[in-house]
């Protein structure tokens, strides 16, 4: 059976008003319905909904996502943290705040819960004490999660390389923590993304599918100085990431992302997304 392919809603972050400097400002925002409407149309499997753009936890809305979800045969994943997580486990109401995601991410029918250790803002910073910190409230999280089914996918967000994440799943030491792994993120750390994917393929439970290449217009200390283009135009090896994945038996599906466009992709956000799909899709096919 071919891997499956999906998208994540932070693709169209500017439609659901978060846009970064130099962006366009759209005329329109989006909807959570419009989001799964696009989603449909290109035919995918499933779909990871970034909480930040949730209008609503309100039980009648969560009800009724699910419902969507459902009708649309969606598998699906609750992605909590965006932008700065745990804030490198500092950050005691956000520590609350995915704990109480945990239930919600039950509510709409997912399995796999996308959660945020820390984010680049913090990457400078001494990496040990982040990660003791981290260890200690995953933990902790991951108790809870079990009793809701669900696992708990940390994302490399920007903020540790391969080896620190492996060092965070090994200290939890649950089956049920593993990795949100983003092709592209670690490449934004200089960590080869592939040598990354053989250590943590057999942890991984969710994706973020980037392609990146450099921006002429960035300096090279700044986060998006690798940017964004459609999958299969850049400089990420996402076959053989893919590859690795399908070797250990990966569950879930290979999600869009795109953060930051490089400018020649700038307000492109369905043509990308639609680019990047048809690229898993043939990455699938090609691996059976």
């Amino acid at each position: 059976m071919s891997m499956k392919v999906g998208i994540d809603s932070y693709c169209y972050h500017r439609f659901f008003g978060e846009v970064y400097p130099g962006q366009k400002k759209p005329d329109k925002l989006m909807t959570m319905d419009d989001f799964l409407d696009k989603a449909k149309a290109l035919g995918v499997d499933g779909v990871s909904l970034e909480s930040c753009f949730f209008p609503s936890f309100d039980e009648g809305f969560l009800k009724e996502l699910k419902a969507k979800l459902d009708d649309y045969g969606f598998d699906r994943v609750y992605a909590w943290g965006h932008p700065d997580g745990l804030e490198r486990g500092q950050n005691a109401e956000a520590f609350k705040d995915m704990m109480d995601s945990i239930p919600r991410a039950k509510q709409i029918g997912a399995t796999v819960m996308r959660v945020c250790g820390s984010s680049l803002m913090f990457r400078h910073e001494p990496r040990e004490p982040q990660i003791k910190a981290l260890v200690a409230q995953f933990k902790e999280a991951v108790k809870v999660a079990d009793e809701y089914g669900i696992k708990l996918a940390n994302e490399n967000h920007i903020d540790y390389t391969a080896d620190e994440m492996l060092q965070m799943i090994e200290g939890v030491g649950s089956p049920n923590f593993g990795i949100n792994f983003d092709t592209g993120n670690f490449l934004r750390l200089l960590d080869d993304p592939v040598a990354g994917m053989e250590k943590l393929a057999p942890h991984t439970f969710a994706t973020h599918v980037k392609d990146l290449v450099v921006n002429a217009n960035a300096k090279p200390d700044d986060w998006f100085f690798f940017s964004g283009v459609p999958v299969g135009r850049g400089l990420i090896d996402n076959f053989k990431l893919a590859e690795l994945l399908k070797k250990h038996n990966y569950q879930g599906f290979l999600a869009v992302e795109i953060d930051h466009p490089h400018p020649d992709w700038a307000d492109c956000e369905d043509e990308a997304v639609s680019i990047s799909v048809k690229a898993l899709r043939d990455i699938t096919a090609r691996l059976g």
